[in-house]
């Protein structure tokens, strides 16, 4: 037989047999839908880098297209509040939300989300990743036939935005705040009164004096929501949400379902959305903020006196879920057993960096 003739012949049979594979998976992608709690066209959450649709896009093209998962946002195909149990109910497989938003329904769950007076973004990566965060996270959805894994995280946030000034305890009596989760049961408990809305509705409710107050994220993502023009005064000190984690809640008998190497490229996708959503608001949050106090934003820190009541309200708050709640229990002992040992680390690293930054 002619070599050439050889050659040529068996590279032509070599190329239709990869692109037959290539043509089957294409013809049976599986396709998924998720649900999102926050409004479509909102940077970090919703577009962007390391948002849910980027996580979304790189499924899509690591998955060569096998898995293909389609999002609704927050009010497309459920109301905000609601994917959660969409996903429980196997109306959709996924959900995209931060996990205080199902406070009511699962109190543990709060961990995973944001803590007060807990870790930086770096100690929760730890407890997720090295410690016991995740396989706790699982434990706690176990029974509502579901999987979590953490696919965002805005680092520090703000205390929020004010249409008043906040210099003592008593300015924080009846004042109605948009709060969400273990922060919300703190502000009660010294006079706030606590409201839990979606995104998409904080600005309304700030400009027409529905609220006088809102916490969202940080500068970068407020800005978007135009919330300096809802208020005027916006402060500082993320006592109640050290870092916010955006989870990723999966349908346990769809996820189960997964061949195992697209569950690896969903978890891999998932982890590093969660670095880059953080590196998007750490790149982006200076800009926004330094444009505020361009137009006249009054930024501001929440008084000590407040912080400190603060921080002595979250002591009975955790005592009474732990009573009531042995899983809660559980997960709060756990991580906060993390964050001790974390602490030696961060006063010894972080804290005496930032000590000698503000004395530079």
């Amino acid at each position: 037989m002619d070599r050439r003739k050889f050659l040529t012949a068996t590279g032509v049979a070599g190329a239709a047999a990869l692109s037959a594979p290539a043509v089957a998976r294409a013809s049976t992608s599986i396709k998924w839908k998720m649900t999102t709690a926050f409004p479509p066209g909102q940077p970090f959450y919703s577009t962007g880098p390391g948002s849910l649709t980027d996580f979304t896009d790189r499924v899509r093209k690591m998955s060569d297209g096998r898995l293909d998962i389609q999002v609704y946002h927050a009010g497309e195909l459920v109301p905000a509040f609601e994917g959660f149990d969409a996903v429980r109910q196997g109306i959709v497989e996924m959900n995209g939300w931060v996990s205080y938003f199902g406070s009511g329904k699962v109190p543990a769950a709060q961990f995973f989300g944001a803590v007060p007076f807990g870790m930086s973004t770096q100690g929760q990566n730890a407890w997720f990743y090295v410690g016991d965060g995740i396989k706790l996270w699982n434990e706690v959805y176990d029974p509502l036939g579901l999987v979590a894994m953490p696919i965002g995280a805005t680092g520090v946030q703000m205390t929020g935005w004010f249409n008043k000034e906040i210099n003592s305890l008593e300015d924080m009596q009846g004042l109605r705040l948009r709060i969400p989760g273990l922060a919300a049961k703190a502000y009660a408990r010294i006079g706030v009164d606590v409201k839990l809305l979606p995104g998409g509705e904080i600005f309304p409710a700030l400009e027409r004096g529905v609220i006088d107050a809102a916490e969202w994220v940080g500068p970068a993502q407020d800005k978007i929501l135009g919330l300096n023009k809802a208020a005027k005064y916006y402060y500082t000190t993320g006592w109640h949400e050290p870092t916010t984690v955006t989870e990723l809640a999966i349908n346990k008998a769809a996820w189960q379902g997964l061949p195992e190497d697209l569950q690896g490229i969903v978890t891999n996708a998932a982890a590093a959305c969660n670095v880059i959503s953080h590196s998007w608001a750490e790149a982006n949050n200076a800009a926004a903020l330094k444009e505020f106090a361009a137009n006249g934003t009054e930024l501001r820190t929440l008084p000590t006196d407040v912080v400190e009541k603060l921080r002595a309200e979250m002591e009975p708050v955790y005592a009474e879920l732990a009573a009531a709640d042995p899983l809660f229990k559980k997960v709060m002992e756990n991580y906060f057993a993390f964050k001790e040992e974390h602490d030696v680390w961060a006063k010894a690293s972080e804290q005496v960096w930032h000590s000698q930054l503000r004395n530079a």
